[in-house]
């Protein structure tokens, strides 16, 4: 396999809008702070007006400085000299027929992400994305088959959650009787890109997301999945303190380094080693091992026993993934048949192992199944079908 299995360097410069003023959104709360202090603030008043910006911003979801009515109109109009208030551009919107949403997000230099709006019964996660397209070319997913263009900023990926609570009408309104029930109560870090090779900003992001004067999501309602970088695991816990999910798939190095190709850098049993050592592990906050379930080549008995074997010490729960396709794809769903029995192995040795749902297929909006609108233009069938091998 010729594919990167490490991040690549040689990625498209990042063409930034020109302007003097800088975007509050993405800032932690030490660099809002340098920065109001640069733009004139007095030092002494600089923690409270971070705390005053931070709530209009993030807990009222207001972008205009003339609308914070507790701040002078002097100190309105310093800030409106000095800053934006700017997060990514929707270009589509769809709406699946099982309510799904899939958001076509334009960034800086015109490139493009997805993200997708799930509803259930009793929560609604919203997927995020961390790269315009991803390193990882793992062959099952039509994500990978988008070269990597850039990094996600902090202000990119905290904007994905604000412009989803914008379409969904989510922000509190002042004086309104406060809504106990979140239609976003959970963020997950699974869209486009490997969020541990864009680590900083990722960590900057949701802990603007977790910030109880804001958006205030607990650690808990976060989940990042990784597809095994494994220098970044434990400061995934140290520096977010979210949960983490691995994208497993396999239970053999031999067929991971094709489903996963960066199982050549750190193999299955290196993953493992740096899982079992995950701060803060219990059974109260497990690990996540995504499956996806793919016909004659992950889907045994024999795979599922050895993934029990290979769980042994990791307080930990399945989650199978019934394969999504795409056109030009590789591999086949596997059988429900198949997919229950591999299930039920799993549960009769004391983990859970729920069947996901498959949600929004019908919008390409589905696990696995994202990949920016102009990328799925510029590619015919057979050219996919040529990068995975098939022609």
């Amino acid at each position: 396999m010729t594919a990167p299995i490490t991040q690549d360097v040689l990625t498209l410069p990042r063409k930034l809008p020109v302007s003097d003023k800088t975007n509050i959104v993405g800032l932690t709360r030490s660099a809002l702070r340098d920065a109001l202090i640069a733009a004139g603030t007095p030092e002494k008043q600089a923690k409270m007006r971070v705390g005053q910006v931070w709530q209009w911003v993030y807990h009222w979801g207001v972008r205009d400085f003339a609308l914070m009515t507790n701040l002078a109109k002097d100190y309105r109009a310093l800030l409106a000299d000095n800053f934006i208030i700017e997060i990514p551009e929707v270009v589509t919107r769809q709406i699946s027929e099982d309510g799904t949403r899939k958001y076509l997000v334009r960034i800086a230099g015109g490139h493009e992400v997805e993200v997708v709006y799930i509803p259930e019964t009793d929560r609604g996660t919203l997927c995020i994305s961390s790269q315009v397209g991803c390193t990882l070319t793992c062959s099952f997913c039509h994500t990978g088959t988008q070269k990597l263009v850039r990094n996600l900023t902090a202000a990119e990926i905290v904007g994905q959650v604000m412009l989803a609570r914008d379409d969904l009408d989510e922000w509190p309104v002042p004086g309104a009787p406060k809504e106990e029930v979140r239609l976003i109560s959970n963020i997950v870090l699974m869209g486009m890109g490997e969020p541990l090779y864009n680590f900083e900003n990722v960590r900057d992001a949701m802990n603007i997301v977790m910030d109880g004067e804001g958006i205030a999501l607990g650690r808990r309602r976060i989940t990042l999945s990784t597809s095994g970088v494994v220098p970044e695991i434990a400061r995934t816990a140290t520096e977010i303190g979210c949960l983490l999910a691995v994208s497993f798939h396999a239970t053999t190095d031999e067929v991971r380094d094709q489903l996963v190709p960066i199982n050549k850098r750190w193999n299955i049993a290196t993953l493992l080693e740096a899982l079992k050592a995950y701060p803060g592990l219990s059974n109260s906050e497990r690990i996540t091992f995504e499956y996806v379930m793919l016909e004659g080549v992950n889907d045994t008995k024999e795979d599922a026993h050895r993934l029990v074997k290979l769980l042994e010490g990791i307080p930990a729960k399945v989650n199978l993934i019934p394969f999504n396709e795409w056109p030009g794809a590789p591999y086949k769903r596997s059988s429900g048949n198949r997919i229950h029995a591999f299930a039920d192995i799993i549960y009769k040795a004391g983990y859970a192992s729920p069947i996901r749902t498959p949600r929004g297929e019908d919008i390409m909006a589905a696990c696995g199944q994202l990949k920016s609108a102009t990328e799925r233009a510029r590619k015919s069938k057979a050219q996919i079908e040529a990068e995975a091998g098939l022609a």
